[in-house]
This record gives C-alpha cells, sequence and structure tokens, in this order.
C-alpha cells in the first residue's frame, strides 16, 4: 500500500525586529559587564577633569559643588528606574527610541532616536580630542599637546580605533571596558586617600581645606545657582544607559541591564562625591576654577607630584575618554540597528556581521561620521565645536525625561492600581522626567542669551541655536523619510500599546510553545492590540500579555474562555 507523504508545515516567518531577534549575539555578557559598560560609559574620570571647575564656578556653587553633584544625581536615579522596568517588558536594544514609540508614537519615537544618535556624534569629538591631547601628555610631547593639527590627527585615530573593536564583536569590548574600568576607579580611589591624607596631616597643602558638612548641604544654595550646577552634573552622570542598550546582547535581558542601570548610578555619586570632596579639600575652589578646563591634569602634580603615580592618573583619564569613546559608538549603533530593523531608517541600518554578531553599517556609519563631523567644526571653528558639545545637555535632558514620561504612560494601568508599583514605575519616573525637562527649559533660556557660550548667532546664544535647532532639524529628516518610507510612522512595523495591552499572539488551535511572536515586521504585520473585552479579536485566534505572558481566547471559542483572571487586569 502506498503511503501519502504529508508535507512540513510552513515556518513561520522569523521576526527580524523584535527583540532577541536581530541577529546580535544572546548571551554574550553578562550582569557584571552590564555593569561595566553602564559605569564605563559615563567616563568618571574624564567628566571629572573636563566638568568639576565649571561647576565649582557657578556663581553660588563654589564649596558646595558636593552637593550639587548629589541633587544631580536624584532625577538621574528616578529615571534609571524608569529604563529598568521599561527593559523588563520590552528588552530592545533601541531602548528610548523603542519604548517612546511603544507608550507615545512613533513621531516621538523618532525625535528620541535622532537625539540619541546626535548627541553622540557631537559628544565624540570631545572624547577623542581630550584621548589625542592626553595621549601626547603622557608620552611627554608637550609640541604635540599644544598643536590643532596632531591632536587632530590622534582623535582620528583614536575614534577609527574603538570603531574597530566595537565591530569586532561585544565580548572584546566588554574585557577592554573591565580592564580600562578598574585601573580608572583604582588610580581616582589613591588620589582620594593620598590628597585627604594630606590635608590633614601636618604638611597640609597651601590652600588646602578641611572638609565640612555644609558642602553637602543643597538648602544653602539660591534657586539660580542650584539650577546651573545641576546642569552641568547632569552631564556628567550622562550615558549609564549603555549599559541597557547592549540587552539584546545580555545573559538576562529583562532583568540584568535594567538592574546595572541603577546600580551604576549608584556607584557613580559615590566616586564622584568622593573624589570631589577629596579634591576640593585638597586646592579649594579658587585653584578649581583656575583650572577648570582639566582639573586633574594641574591636581596630579600637586598631589602626587612629578613621579608615576602623576603619570597613571593622567592615564585614567586618557582610558576614561578612550572606554567612552568605545562605549559611546554602542548604544548609538545599536539605537541605529533598532530603527532600522522597524524601518524608521533604511534597512541596511539593521545589517549584522554574519561573524561578529555585531550591527555594521550601523557601527561604521557612527564612526565615520564622528570624525566628518569633529573635523569638519575643527576646520570652521573650535567655537562652534565647544558651543556644540555645549547643545549636548539640552539632548540628554530631552531624551532621558521623555523615557520617564513613557514609563509612566507605558504602565498608566498598572500604577493605577496603586502600591509599589505607583512609585517605582509612576511616581519615580515622572519625577525624573519633570526635573530633567524643567532644566531643559531652563537651560534653553540661558543658552538663548547673547552673552552665553562663544559664538552668537542671528542675535541668539549659539549652544541654544545648534541644541535646538539640531532637534528642529531632526524633526524635518523625520518628515522628509515619513514620505519616502511610512511603514513605521503609521504604525505597521512598531505598534503602539502600553504594559498589559493585550496583542495578537496567534491562531487558537496552536500550541502554547508555537505561537508567533509580537511585534512582527518581519512576519508581514505589526502588532495588533486587542481591545480589553476582547471585540476585535477574530475567531480563533488567542490574545496574549506580552508582561505576564498569560493567553486569552474569545468566549466563542471551543477552547477554554478568557483566562483565569484576565478581566481583572482590563480597565
Amino acid at each position: 500500500m502506498e503511503s501519502a507523504a504529508v508535507p512540513a508545515p510552513a515556518a513561520t516567518p522569523r521576526d527580524t525586529s523584535a527583540p532577541g531577534e536581530k541577529g546580535l549575539k544572546a548571551g554574550a555578557i553578562g550582569y557584571m559587564s552590564n555593569l561595566v559598560i553602564a559605569v564605563a560609559s559615563t567616563a568618571p574620570a574624564y567628566s571629572l577633569a573636563t566638568t568639576l571647575g565649571f561647576v565649582v564656578a557657578v556663581a553660588g556653587v563654589g564649596l558646595h559643588a558636593p552637593a550639587v553633584l548629589i541633587v544631580s544625581f536624584i532625577p538621574i536615579l528616578f529615571i534609571s528606574a524608569g529604563y529598568r522596568y521599561l527593559n523588563l517588558a520590552d528588552p530592545d536594544a533601541g531602548t528610548t527610541f523603542a519604548w517612546t514609540t511603544r507608550a507615545l508614537g512613533p513621531i516621538m519615537g523618532w525625535i528620541n532616536g535622532w537625539a540619541i544618535v546626535l548627541a553622540d556624534v557631537i559628544v565624540m569629538a570631545s572624547l577623542a580630542d581630550i584621548a589625542s591631547i592626553y595621549t601626547f601628555k603622557l608620552v611627554g610631547w608637550t609640541a604635540a599637546s599644544n598643536s590643532t593639527t596632531a591632536i587632530v590627527i590622534g582623535s582620528v585615530v583614536w575614534i577609527a580605533l574603538m570603531t574597530w573593536i566595537c565591530y569586532r564583536g561585544i565580548e572584546l569590548s566588554a574585557r577592554i571596558q573591565a580592564g580600562l574600568l578598574t585601573f580608572e576607579c583604582v588610580t581616582l580611589g589613591v588620589f582620594a586617600v593620598t590628597a585627604l591624607v594630606d590635608v590633614y596631616s601636618h604638611g597640609a597643602p597651601a590652600g588646602s581645606l578641611h572638609v565640612a558638612i555644609g558642602w553637602f548641604n543643597p538648602f544653602a544654595l539660591s534657586l539660580n545657582a542650584l539650577i546651573g550646577g545641576v546642569l552641568l552634573g547632569i552631564f556628567i552622570y550622562w550615558g549609564w544607559d549603555s549599559g541597557v542598550a547592549v540587552n539584546e546582547e545580555s545573559e538576562n535581558p529583562a532583568e540584568g541591564p535594567g538592574r546595572a542601570a541603577v546600580l551604576s548610578t549608584i556607584l557613580l555619586v559615590l566616586i564622584y562625591v568622593i573624589v570631589a570632596t577629596s579634591a576640593q579639600a585638597d586646592a579649594g575652589p579658587h585653584y578649581l576654577i583656575n583650572n577648570s578646563n582639566d582639573v586633574l591634569s594641574g591636581l596630579g602634580n600637586r598631589v602626587f607630584g612629578s613621579g608615576i603615580l602623576q603619570k597613571l592618573l593622567l592615564f585614567s583619564v586618557l582610558t576614561s575618554a578612550s572606554a567612552s569613546t568605545q562605549t559611546t559608538i554602542l548604544p548609538t549603533a545599536r539605537t541605529a540597528l533598532s530603527m532600522g530593523a522597524f524601518r524608521a531608517l533604511p534597512e541596511r541600518f539593521a545589517r549584522i556581521h554574519p561573524r561578529y554578531l555585531t550591527p555594521t553599517d550601523s557601527t561604521i556609519w557612527m564612526g565615520a561620521v564622528s570624525i566628518i563631523f569633529y573635523v569638519g567644526l575643527t576646520l570652521v571653528s573650535t567655537n562652534v565645536l565647544g558651543d556644540s558639545i555645549s547643545a549636548v545637555g539640552l539632548m540628554i535632558a530631552f531624551y532621558y525625561g521623555m523615557t520617564g514620561f513613557a514609563c509612566v504612560w507605558f504602565y498608566r494601568r498598572t500604577i493605577a492600581k496603586g502600591g509599589r508599583d505607583l512609585w517605582m514605575k509612576g511616581v519615580l519616573p515622572f519625577l525624573g522626567g519633570l526635573m530633567l525637562l524643567g532644566a531643559f527649559g531652563f537651560a534653553s533660556y540661558q543658552y538663548a542669551q547673547p552673552s552665553y557660550g562663544k559664538t552668537t548667532i542671528f542675535g541668539i546664544g549659539g549652544v541654544f541655536v545648534i541644541g535646538i535647532g539640531a532637534l528642529v532639524f531632526g524633526g524635518v529628516l523625520m518628515l522628509v523619510y515619513r514620505v519616502v518610507a511610512p511603514a513605521f510612522f503609521v504604525g505597521e512595523t512598531l505598534a503602539r500599546r502600553g504594559a498589559h495591552d493585550l496583542v495578537l499572539a496567534g491562531m487558537a488551535q496552536e500550541p502554547a510553545s508555537e505561537r508567533e511572536s509580537i511585534g512582527m515586521p518581519g512576519a508581514g504585520m505589526p502588532d495588533i492590540v486587542i481591545a480589553p473585552d476582547l471585540s476585535n479579536l477574530p475567531k480563533g485566534a488567542a490574545a496574549i500579555d506580552p508582561v505576564t505572558g498569560e493567553t486569552y481566547f474569545g468566549p466563542a471559542d471551543t477552547k477554554e474562555p478568557v483566562a483565569s483572571g484576565g478581566n481583572d487586569d482590563r480597565v
């Protein structure tokens, strides 16, 4: 008797845009690597070297710089809670881009993605510049450290090198970060202890001060002084979210990166307050103000002399800037990757290297655009370059603040129940977003004054024109791309939804283990949000809660009725 051939069932198309499905190397790094990348991205030594003096110099701050750093930490901590819970629900490498699209729609998502890319490209100029200068200082090549041509060449080499490392694989990047960060933190620790020992010894250096409790009291500051200092303090903390951007390559993508983000902000405030206090005690505020462009270089000579420890402090700033250069490329490339996967950018940005499993076009474009931007503005005007770097604070406050609001809106049904969720997913992210967007508005007013910054454009401060102008220009690009490729903007590739919104999961007759993945551009259809009463659920189909994994069937189906407890969660 002949047997009939049974055709194999057709394979479900793989959704190449869903979290974990973009082709990145899953499970490549663990929790400690997430934490290392988060802390290293802020470049603690570099940030202190280039910003501490300016914080002290803000009118009315002076000895209260440690208090300013503590207050600056508060909105960052609140926003990190938002990152943790958004990542828990949607561990997408696009982070803020993907989350604000989910919660607030494609226009807000695209603008936030643009703000991330823009901020990272601009700050690469400063990071590479510092890495180049400190390289020459470390080897004693004074002429090169004072030569614009030599500095530009060195900066281009640093950007190219770090781009290559990121291209070669996430594991190599993480191992290098761990080594550089360990050296940096140990050196800063030795510096802080040595400085404080000197202050309290019999031969205390001239201008030194004993630590006073008033240094840590923000209520001793006027509101203008506090806000002016906090605007700079926010920049010092920026970068910890890079540890979340590698979520799809992490061992526990939903939980680990978010926890690392919160812990990294706590570690950073400890590092910053301890080092700032010791620096201020050893040299006093006037010294820090007079050496505001690079406080650690001068303090190294003061605390360590001209020996090996002073060289190590210089090397720590070099490693800090170089590590941050690398970790700035990582999240930007992954934001562009996610935007390409969801067709918010050309799909070529979603390409993955077949061997290294890293973004190819996204990483190369990030490095190339950073070099072009840096070299171009250096040739045009170093003043314009300086004001561009100052304008980065606007972009940081904007996309961090919008992420806080996105968390609140995404979890709006959950936080309505009160309890811990109300605080962790609602109140804290909302307050963080409110503080940062308030800082955005205040800074915009300050930056618009003709006397602010190094340039004036049409009678308006150049920092404001560059910062706000760049965001507006992004809006124009978005409108153009919406005409060229409308799929993302009409919700075909990344639909709006909130936590516990039901989405179409698959046909009811399929076993739960074989349900189609949601978030389905690769499968030819978008997330379809199902009404709480299942009124738009197709007959024979199922809906799934993406957060809890619960499956819901229409009451008219032959299978079981709506899942137990399902209606309790619907508003």
